[in-house]
């Protein structure tokens, strides 16, 4: 199973983007699904999360209020909806999940995706 990220391009600071992950297995299932980014000349960044199940979802502190995190039970789509982007929300973003029902601290770890898909460029100009 291989996940196929969209959406991303060129946005003025401000503006908007909105993110999918699809699973190349429409009938795939994870438990949780998440986003991680990587800035030009930087690790990787946990941006946000969710659980399958319950919609509970999270996000690391600098996209809170700005980036929501999203699913469609009858798609078998994630998305991320980012608004108020900013020119250092510039990355390729990558979408990931797993099976496995992550705890809350495990979220923000890349070791704990097992299925990643190949990263949208996202560029926010100022």
């Amino acid at each position: 199973v291989q996940l196929q990220a969209s959406g991303g391009g060129l946005v003025q600071a401000g503006g908007s983007l909105r993110l999918s992950c699809a699973a190349s297995v429409r009938t795939f299932t994870a438990y949780t699904w998440g986003w991680i980014r990587q800035a030009p000349g930087k690790e990787r960044e946990f941006v946000a999360a969710i659980r399958w199940s319950d919609r509970s979802t999270y996000y690391t502190d600098s996209v809170k209020g700005r980036f929501t995190i999203s699913r469609d039970y009858a798609e078998n789509l994630v998305y991320l909806q980012m608004n108020s982007l900013k020119p250092e929300d510039t990355a390729v973003y990558y979408c990931a999940a797993t099976r496995r029902r992550l705890i809350t601290s495990a979220l923000a770890l890349e070791r704990e995706y097992d299925y990643w898909g190949q990263g949208t460029l996202v560029t926010v100009s100022s």
